[in-house]
């Protein structure tokens, strides 16, 4: 029986999240397709603007994680890159909203939907939503994602047997297909894929519901603007009080973590 705590949350708390999970296969099955009939040039579109850059958080080796999504911060992923008005310079021959919203529409049409239906219906309560895939032999040094005013969901959409989990404090929680892993993110934590194979997962952040409403946009808008002054690539995503204190890498036996430098 799984139990929950203060940084692992019973995705029953948050009903607003069923129907993503219901059509996890729909999900997976536009992800997949994506991957199957997707140009060379989309992939690279995909993941260059779609996709949120991180400069803070660092992993062991060369193995990577990658990224790309649909909504951040409540907006859907074209109105975002016009709202901050983010240039890409590789892409400046390009209309970057419209290709960016072509894309969604031609390979993502349930999934944007659900979002929609259920952010409708919910307040806007969903604010960020991407694919998250770790490649074979991915470590992620310990960090924290410092969002006081969300939790993070992993909806497991391709997770192949073997070693591929979530450290986080004293814990090691692991990833199911069908399955959500509601964390605070604010705690220390750091995932790995022990695996010859991807583990995909669709990432959805929400607000917390146990905080008033006001409070939260609040604080995501401060934190929003100052990220994207940091680095606008990270779509709001990453930032700089991402990394865990030296303490916690004792506290948490991985202090060998400490010489970790690469850039995730």
């Amino acid at each position: 029986m799984t139990t929950f705590n203060e940084y692992h949350l019973d995705p029953k708390q948050f009903p607003f999240l069923d129907k993503l999970q219901e059509n996890w296969q729909s999900i997976r099955d536009e992800f997949t397709y994506f991957n199957a009939n997707v140009s060379e040039s989309e992939l690279q579109f995909a993941y260059d603007v779609m996709g949120p850059k991180n400069k803070t958080i660092k992993t062991k080796g060369n193995s990577k994680y990658k990224a790309f999504g649909v909504l951040f911060q409540g907006m859907a992923i074209e109105k975002y890159i016009q709202f901050h008005q983010i240039q890409y310079p590789q892409y400046e021959s390009d209309d970057v909203p419209s290709k960016a919203r072509e894309l969604k529409a031609r390979y993502f049409p349930k999934l944007t939907q659900i979002i929609e239906e259920t952010n409708l219906h919910n307040d806007n309560v969903i604010r960020n939503v991407y694919f998250g895939t770790f490649m074979p032999g991915l470590d992620v040094k310990l960090h924290v994602n410092y969002n006081p005013h969300m939790n993070r969901g992993y909806l497991g959409l391709i997770v192949p047997p073997g070693d591929i989990a979530m450290k986080i404090c004293y814990d090691k929680l692991y990833w199911h297909e069908g399955e959500f892993m509601i964390l605070d993110h604010s705690y220390p934590h750091c995932p790995h894929n022990y695996t010859e194979y991807e583990r995909t997962v669709l990432v959805v952040d929400f607000f917390k519901t146990d905080k008033p409403r006001e409070e939260v946009i609040k604080i995501e808008e401060e934190l929003v603007s100052d990220r994207l002054e940091e680095n606008p690539y990270s779509l709001g995503i990453f930032g700089k009080n991402d990394k865990a204190k030296e303490e916690d890498f004792i506290t948490y036996g991985l202090s060998h973590q400490l010489e970790w430098d690469k850039a995730m």
